[in-house]
């Protein structure tokens, strides 16, 4: 019976049982009690009465008692339906009282006499004479005095009757102890339920997580069928400055308009800035400032030697400092409006798919920089508006309006481009875009097909090798040019290269694009034949210098493109990057000088995990020999970068605590030569493990020693290279995904929980045994 259902039991329904039970035993022991008006004297006279009759009728009551059993139970079940649940439990208990009585009735006369009738009333709410009696019927403090008369009970039933009188006495423990169960059910409820929720959350979430590399993909060019999102987040307006922040030109206090202040600013946050003194900076910031000048600011401000921007630049300053100094609350409101915006502008729903958006903010006006020397650096970027935004979306999505007062340059509803919003900026007249997440489908699918058509370069690269091998003794100059370019392309990585228009961009260069003055030829050179020396501004300005051994018939050819040549002109004068495309998509359909670049990539890591892992060494050195294969490939791919402001100081740091680490394990050595001396003394556990102790406790600070010098290592050989780009853009994911789980490496030692949501697929479909 359930201790809910006990808790059901009312004060009338137990009136009611204890009614029907008393005149039920009265009944069987052939007693009536005549006049109510005389209680009390019937009492002591049934008293009595009731010890003789249960004396000389124990047998009846014997033979009786079945008899009346199944009466019973039929008015217990009328009494669960009503819901009674008291029943079993008064019956249980008057039959192990009465046998109780009988088994003592010598010792015990006219007390226990009456203690049967007393007993069997007990939960009728009479109370029994002897008060004395009453903690033993009515409570029960001791489990001793209540459990030996149940044992005898459960001993000398009947066996059709043991399960009732079990389920009885489970009842009455649960009645008992009924605080306390509900308690610890309420508890373990609530730590199932929540963990339950924790569950169904992770559950939720890894149902979340759309694996589209499981389902077809579409055909014909199609990107998606449905896209709906909120358009962009335009730059905030722009504040003037406070009354007391003041400009100055050749000395004197001058008060500008909002369009031409707003320009000076740019200029005055980077006043410290090496930007700044830049010739070409100054010259190009200057001519740009001047058109948004009023005419009177503009007859004013003619040199901009003669201009102060240093309260503007302290002004500032002042305020990135007040930024950093903001209280917790201030910082946690700006975290919630951040969230606000980004739960609102940050995803789309593409195809009944809920996309992270990556750009959704448009970049704010300032001052073009570009990278290295570029020739328009310090130009003014404009203020991008709503009227030259062009919105893509699907037909049936709600297309989102443009802020009040303005409109948007363009709807468009085309599904075979994956850019959400673009605009065309004022600098180089390049188009922009707000695209998708590198962890939506769209990217990972553009990602998946690079690296499956460099696994496909693969099973064509040695045809495509002595194809243009053989190019190399061509008779015509064209195909001897696109021979040899294609050979710097596949050893060297190189780009193709972009024609240009004179004066718009950096002077960068590609394959195709380089000059006679950016190669040099020896025939010997440090111990080596035919070499090749490369020296010229690659991507983003990044300067390109190599010297490499090439094929005799290269060099030959190099000598025969460079004659009758000046410096500034092209080295593959009868080829562009367009003849080279072509070549290549006949050579292999969808192959491009980029294929080239990640195959080499892709194959070159591989190559060089297998060759620098080594199974015995620890998870660290595991890492620093993959920094290595990736530092190869970042080589091969002229990845490189300025080292870190910070290098020096965080080295500084570093080596700090490796000197650190040496004196602990200097002195941990001298303690355990110590416990080894004592132990040889005294041969006792407590010595022996003295020196165990001692013996762990240096092991474990070597260990740390090598993890810092090894991270000492990794950081002085990578301070120039750039490994981030090469793994994000050139090696395919699976390679990395692979020999993790060949060497029980956890994958977030390799990639960061960006790059793991970037490279979902990769982690999702790569065993152990993946081969690029």
């Amino acid at each position: 019976m359930s201790v809910d259902h006990l808790s059901q039991v009312n004060t009338d329904s137990r009136l009611n049982d204890s009614h029907k039970s008393s005149k039920s035993e009265e009944k069987h022991k052939h007693k009536e009690h005549k006049h109510k008006e005389h209680k009390s004297k019937d009492r002591e006279k049934s008293k009595h009465s009731s010890s003789s009759k249960n004396h000389s009728n124990s047998e009846h009551k014997d033979s009786s008692e079945k008899k009346h059993k199944d009466k019973e139970r039929e008015k217990d079940k009328v009494k669960h339906r009503d819901g009674s649940s008291d029943k079993h439990k008064h019956k249980d208990k008057e039959k192990r009282k009465e046998e109780k009585v009988l088994e003592l009735e010598d010792k015990i006369h006219s007390s226990s006499s009456g203690s049967g009738d007393k007993i069997k009333k007990e939960n009728g709410f009479t109370s029994p004479p002897r008060i004395k009696q009453e903690p033993d019927d009515d409570y029960v403090p001791s489990i001793k005095v209540e459990n030996k008369p149940m044992k005898r009970a459960r001993e000398d039933d009947d066996v059709d009757f043991k399960p009732k009188k079990i389920k009885t006495e489970d009842v009455k423990k649960a009645k008992k102890r009924k605080p306390e169960v509900e308690t610890k059910n309420k508890k373990s409820k609530v730590k199932v339920a929540s963990a339950g929720q924790g569950k169904k959350k992770k559950k939720k979430e890894e149902e979340d997580k759309w694996k589209w590399w499981e389902e077809e993909r579409y055909t014909d060019g199609v990107k998606w069928k449905f896209l709906e999102h909120k358009g962009p987040v335009f730059a905030p307006p722009y504040v003037p400055l406070p009354d007391k922040v003041k400009f100055y030109y050749d000395g004197k206090p001058m008060k500008l308009s909002p369009g031409c202040e707003e320009v000076a600013t740019f200029f005055a946050k980077m006043l410290d800035h090496e930007y700044t003194t830049k010739d070409i900076f100054r010259k190009n910031f200057f001519k740009d400032w001047r058109k948004e000048m009023k005419p009177e600011e503009k007859s004013a401000i003619t040199d901009l030697n003669k201009c102060n921007f240093e309260e503007l630049s302290q002004y500032f300053k002042a305020q990135s400092e007040a930024r950093k100094q903001m209280s917790k609350e201030e910082k946690q409101k700006l975290k919630e409006e951040n969230e606000k915006l980004l739960q609102e502008y940050g995803y789309c729903i593409m195809d009944n798919h809920k996309e992270r958006i990556a750009n959704f903010r448009i970049e704010p006006p300032g001052l073009f920089r570009g990278r290295g020397n570029h020739p328009k650096m310090g130009m003014l970027k404009r203020r991008i508006r709503p009227e030259d935004i062009i919105i893509n979306c699907s037909k049936d999505s709600k297309v989102s309006p443009p802020p009040p007062g303005h409109k948007w340059k363009e709807v468009r509803h085309d599904n075979k481009v994956t850019w959400l919003v673009s605009w065309t900026e004022n600098i180089q007249g390049s188009i922009k875009y707000i695209m998708l997440n590198p962890s939506s489908r769209i990217k990972g699918e553009k990602d998946w097909q690079k690296y499956e058509m460099a696994r496909t370069l693969k099973k064509s690269v040695d045809k495509i090798r002595a194809q243009y091998r053989e190019d190399w003794k061509s008779k015509e100059m064209k195909i001897r040019q696109r021979a040899v370019a294609l050979y710097f392309i596949d050893k060297l990585a190189l780009r193709a290269g972009n024609e240009k228009e004179e004066g718009e961009t950096a002077d960068t260069v590609g394959c195709c694009s380089l000059r006679v003055e950016h190669i040099n030829l020896h025939a010997e050179l440090d111990g080596q034949e035919y070499m090749v020396e490369f020296d010229f501004l690659g991507k983003d300005s990044i300067r390109y210098y190599n010297k490499v051994p090439v094929e005799k018939r290269v060099f030959k050819n190099l000598q025969l493109f460079m004659e009758n040549k000046q410096p500034e002109d092209d080295l593959f004068d009868r080829l562009n990057t367009s003849i080279l495309n072509k070549h290549l998509q006949e050579l292999m359909d969808g192959l491009t000088a980029k294929v080239f670049r990640t195959y080499n990539a892709s194959i070159t890591l591989q190559q060089q995990l297998k060759e620098l892992t080594n199974p015995d060494e620890n998870v660290a050195a595991k890492i620093l020999s993959y920094n290595r294969a990736n530092r190869a490939v970042a080589i091969l791919c002229n990845h490189q970068r300025a080292p870190p402001k910070t290098f020096e100081k965080s080295m500084q740091n570093l080596q700090t605590k490796i000197d650190a680490k040496k004196e602990q394990i200097g002195l941990a050595r001298r303690e355990l030569k110590s416990a080894k001396a004592d132990y040889k003394v005294r041969k006792d556990e407590r010595s022996r493990k003295s020196v165990e102790s001692k013996k762990k406790a240096l092991q474990r600070l070597e260990e740390q020693l090598m993890k810092l010098e090894v991270q000492a290592t990794d950081r002085e050989e990578n301070k120039q290279i750039a490994l981030g780009t090469s793994k994000l853009n050139y090696l395919d994911p699976r390679i990395s995904i692979a020999w993790s789980k060949k060497w029980d490496i956890p994958v977030e030692k390799i990639y960061n929980k960006t790059q793991r949501e970037k490279f979902a697929w990769a982690i999702d479909m790569a065993d152990a045994d993946f081969e690029f």
